[in-house]
């Protein structure tokens, strides 16, 4: 007597046979690409200077005394690769340690709008219906608000309290957790609308129509078939999403309403930077975090298109 097992590898669209191919073939498409190797690189590059800044800048800019005003807008030396800030702060070193917070701020992000958009349009894309529809209807109102214009909003809203009495690595991890969910709430929409179109044309193939005929469970149905088949376009687009999110984190701070301290960010270093004046009388003070902010926006877009060009088939 045939089961779901025995029926759903042997079938030559069945979904482990082709979710491997599919894999496989983008594998070998990749490791001939050179964008993504050069994004490869320098996403490591990145993630490694956010999760161990030690590595590349010993002292934390943050520490008591680790700045001094004698050298305030000092250009750079051998002392200070990247010069001195305005409270004489060591350029380079808040460069790389301002790669965590914008870093933590895109990834969180991007982690919580893929388990919003994609569960909830797993939902809208199988049940159909009213569910289809009432799912739809919301995802529209909030695709509705820009996400830097919501993300202005929701932080005058609910501002962080100056005298709350939390630890300083609390109110860190508050600021971030603030900045994290005020794009959340507006950033999952699209990835809904995406799951949810990839959903409706993997669930009338035959192999999952297959695997309902043989009494799968809807769970399993989804978990086994539908998720790993229709998962791809969510990857690529998420993951230019990331860097996306990285610049908006940047552009809250720079206004002054997104990371603030005891955070240290590149949007943080690029709004100090920038006040009257400062641009031509101490132009490293912008160069440096505004490079390490566009190339780490870049590597994310380029891994996107990378995974793009690699997962669909018409572009190879």
């Amino acid at each position: 007597m045939a089961t779901e097992e025995s029926l759903v590898p042997t079938d030559p669209a069945g979904g482990d046979d082709r979710e491997a191919s599919l894999w496989g073939d983008a594998w070998d498409v990749l490791r001939r690409n050179p964008l993504f190797w050069i994004s490869a690189v320098l996403m490591v590059l990145f993630v490694v200077m956010a999760a161990v800044p030690q590595l590349f800048a010993p002292n934390d800019p943050s520490a008591p005394g680790a700045c001094d005003l004698n050298n305030a807008r000092l250009g750079p030396s051998a002392q200070a690769w990247f010069g001195y800030d305005l409270q004489g702060c060591d350029v380079y070193a808040l460069t790389i340690w301002g790669a965590r917070s914008s870093i933590l701020v895109g990834l969180f992000t991007t982690l919580v709008t893929v388990i919003i958009g994609v569960s909830l349009g797993v939902i809208a894309g199988y049940a159909g219906k009213w569910v289809d529809t009432l799912l739809s209807r919301v995802a529209d109102v909030f695709f509705a608000i820009p996400l830097l214009l919501g993300g202005i909003i929701f932080m005058y809203t609910f501002p962080t309290p100056t005298n709350s009495g939390l630890s300083e690595t609390a109110l860190y991890f508050l600021i971030v957790f603030k900045v994290t969910l005020a794009m959340a709430i507006l950033g999952w929409p699209g990835l809904f609308r995406l799951m949810r179109s990839s959903v409706m044309q993997v669930k009338p193939q035959e192999y999952i129509q297959a695997s309902r005929a043989l009494g799968g469970s809807p769970l399993r149905i989804i978990r086994r078939h539908i998720i790993p088949n229709a998962f791809a376009p969510v990857l690529v687009v998420a993951t230019i999403d990331l860097g996306g999110y990285i610049a908006t984190e940047a552009t809250l701070s720079f206004l002054g309403i997104g990371l603030q301290d005891p955070a240290i960010s590149w949007g943080i270093a690029i709004s100090s930077a920038s006040q009257l004046g400062y641009i031509v009388a101490a132009p490293h003070m912008l160069l440096f975090p505004s490079v390490f902010l566009s190339l780490t926006v870049l590597a994310f877009i380029m891994m996107g298109e990378s995974l793009r060009d690699a997962l669909d088939p018409k572009l190879r």
